[in-house]
């Protein structure tokens, strides 16, 4: 009897070990796929979006008040992202035809997080390759941090090992890969994880713009 109940009881202590390293694990690591949605004191509201000053394809200022009236879908990235960027902005395209008339009311913003190399012309011609209402939006760093902040956005320089040391090393954005569904007053709505089909978010998109 008291082999068994030994018995037992490691393997509850083995199973608590692995329910909560797994935790840890994917807390720490699964930055790009996980927001963090803090909600405020009294409203309910997440914390998620806010004032933002950034510059368009054509080097025109716009601000988060120009968006008023329009549901936007945001997504944070980089022009010389490999796949996740591609990848989301082809699936915001097809969500677009996919809602026909509705997308009428969505304005799609992709949100530059390497302003050193993404000016606002290249930001521009990368979009439009993908979808021409996409616009495609950059800064400043100060500018960058500020909506990256406000989004509860990650994003981090990387350097590949081969290219340390060299004078102009390449390098890529770590980041999140989420795409943000803000009301016309500016409100977070929810948010789409990076591989969501195009016609699963359509339908979420109708449904609450309908």
């Amino acid at each position: 009897m008291k082999s068994a109940l030994k018995a037992g009881l490691s393997a509850l202590v083995v199973g608590v070990i692995v329910v909560v390293g797994a935790a840890v694990y994917f807390m720490q690591d699964d930055r790009s796929s996980m927001p963090t949605v803090t909600q405020t004191g009294q409203s309910g509201k997440a914390l998620i979006g806010g004032p933002f000053e950034l510059v368009d394809g054509s080097g025109r200022t716009v601000t988060d008040k120009d968006f008023r009236g329009k549901y936007l879908l945001v997504f944070f990235g980089f022009t010389h992202c490999p796949d996740v960027c591609p990848t989301a902005l082809s699936e915001i395209a097809l969500t677009l035809d996919a809602l026909g008339e509705v997308a009428d009311k969505v304005q799609p913003l992709f949100i530059s997080v390497d302003p050193e190399r993404d000016t606002p012309e290249l930001m521009g011609e990368y979009v439009a390759q993908f979808h021409p209402r996409i616009m495609g939006l950059t800064g400043s760093p100060d500018q960058v941090a500020d909506v990256a902040k406000a989004y509860r956005v990650y994003y981090k320089k990387s350097i590949p090992e081969e290219e340390i040391g060299k004078e102009d090393p390449f390098y890529v954005m770590d980041h999140s890969a989420i795409t943000y569904l803000m009301s016309p007053d500016g409100d977070f709505l929810k948010h789409f994880s990076h591989g969501t089909a195009p016609d699963e978010m359509a339908a979420a998109i109708r449904d609450v713009v309908q």
